[in-house]
């Protein structure tokens, strides 16, 4: 019988074992996809915990299963009698009989599936001539997939810390300028790239405008502060902001700093007429990783998986 969906964050991969076993147990054979699905369906997966997706865009709830299946195949307690099929096996059945909780963690999936992991792995050391990685990088208990995207993370918040040190350490102009490529990259500034940097000189509290539309009949106006992490933006810079909007006749405006907001300036903010967004020093930088300013594409690595489809 299916659990309730109440679990609201997707399992381990382990998890997933017992469950996709139990379906094979109850059908002469069955789809890969929909061995997953009933799996998600007894673990009692909810909406919620479906919808989570990892940076590929895959659900995480099937990258787990799929990983599960892949296991269980390695051990012998599934096969795969025709393209895209799973079948249960003795083993499996026998498994099932001998693990009514399944695995609750990744120790005793560990336990039992690396055995069948370790030949593979120690022939492939051999055959390559190198000494054995710490198994934090080559353990075939953890989700490689997961582990890499952790690691594209990690390196990926590097750069983002440096690159807000860095547009901190600019001068004025220079970070005006970046805000303004920034939107520009987003999308704004009509299809004509219309955008201006107006200067200290004579900005009456604007640093640049930005045309919405083609016509430039849709304008955005912008405000950048070069702060230090510690030096907040309050009410007062956002008021004197709204009121340089209303000298311009504007109705929009993005506040960017490269520190952050207090309470009451976000307040004030949301509760003005006019349209103020409001961007602090790591939304900041996140936004020029994912739209490539200031930040490049150091090495594109290809992850493949076997295409399903094609088997079936």
């Amino acid at each position: 019988m299916d659990g309730p969906r109440g679990l609201n964050t997707v399992p381990i991969w382990p998890r997933f074992v017992r469950p996709a076993l139990e379906v094979l147990a109850e059908h002469e054979s069955m789809k890969r996809r929909d061995v997953i699905e009933a799996a998600a369906d007894k673990l009692g997966l909810s909406e919620e915990a479906r919808a989570e997706t990892v940076e590929s865009g895959e659900a995480r709830y099937r990258g787990r299963g799929g990983w599960a299946l892949a296991h269980s195949a390695k051990a012998g307690l599934i096969e795969r009698p025709a393209r895209g099929i799973y079948v249960l096996t003795e083993a499996g059945r026998a498994w099932l009989k001998d693990n009514p909780e399944g695995f609750n963690d990744f120790a005793g999936a560990s336990a039992f599936f690396d055995p069948f992991w370790s030949k593979d792995t120690a022939k492939k050391r051999v055959q390559a001539h190198t000494e054995p990685q710490p198994a934090v990088a080559s353990d075939p208990i953890v989700d490689p997939e997961e582990q890499a995207q952790d690691a594209v993370t990690s390196l990926n918040e590097t750069v983002r810390v440096e690159l807000l040190e860095r547009l901190q350490n600019s001068t004025p102009a220079f970070f005006e300028e970046a805000v303004v490529q920034l939107l520009m990259a987003m999308g704004y500034g009509g299809t004509q790239g219309k955008a201006a940097v107006t200067g200290k000189s004579h900005d009456g509290g604007i640093d640049g405008v930005i045309d919405g539309d083609a016509l430039g009949l849709d304008r955005v106006y912008v405000q950048a502060k070069r702060y230090a992490d510690a030096n907040t933006v309050g009410r007062e810079p956002i008021q004197a902001f709204v009121g340089a909007l209303h000298l311009h006749g504007a109705t929009k405006g993005v506040f960017i700093t490269t520190s952050s907001f207090s309470k009451h300036a976000q307040a004030y903010a949301d509760a003005v007429p006019n349209r103020i967004v409001l961007i602090d020093g790591v939304k900041l930088t996140q936004l020029m990783l994912k739209y490539r300013v200031g930040a490049q594409v150091k090495k594109t690595l290809h992850v493949l998986q076997i295409d399903e489809d094609f088997f079936e």
